[in-house]
């Protein structure tokens, strides 16, 4: 099983602020969508719970240490990235999409295969950060940038990092 990470982070490597995202970017969330549809999603709990919902098309598998946690609505619950992955693997998908948060994405990187990140180019105060990406260890295969416009007030590039 593939484990691939999907972030949107700033040139800083924010994430978030309280919980919640700091843009609105309609072709991130395209992007997003187009990329993790009909696969296996893995989230913290506090990235779900920002969500409000399980994402549709998906199969939704949320990460936490609280045993009683019982969302509901088709969630699977797992209290590791190791249980994420197996749950994954039951699926007839061959990879995996680690969608959040700070914490999770930390655990996962050194698993992970690839990287899809739209990188929101500015810097902003946030609590939730992504990892580095080390230069060592992944190689930029893909990158195509956008300027922001009408309904996109940040420029933002499309960017694929695959694990050297």
């Amino acid at each position: 099983m593939n484990i691939n990470l999907v972030v949107a982070a700033t040139e800083n490597n924010v994430i978030g602020k309280d919980n919640k995202l700091l843009w609105h970017l309609p072709n991130d969330l395209k992007f997003f969508k187009n990329t993790t549809w009909a696969m296996p999603v893995i989230m913290g709990r506090k990235t779900y719970e920002s969500m409000g919902k399980p994402l549709k098309g998906r199969t939704n598998i949320v990460i936490t240490s609280n045993h009683a946690y019982a969302p509901g609505n088709g969630v699977i619950v797992v209290d590791s990235i190791d249980g994420a992955v197996e749950e994954s693997a039951k699926t007839d998908a061959k990879e995996c999409y680690i969608i959040g948060g700070g914490e999770i994405f930390k655990q996962a990187m050194p698993r992970a295969h690839r990287i899809y990140m739209t990188r929101v180019h500015t810097t902003m105060d946030g609590d939730t950060f992504f990892p580095p990406i080390s230069e060592k260890e992944w190689q930029l295969t893909s990158n195509t940038r956008f300027e922001s416009d009408a309904k996109h007030a940040l420029p933002y590039s499309f960017q694929i990092w695959q694990r050297k």
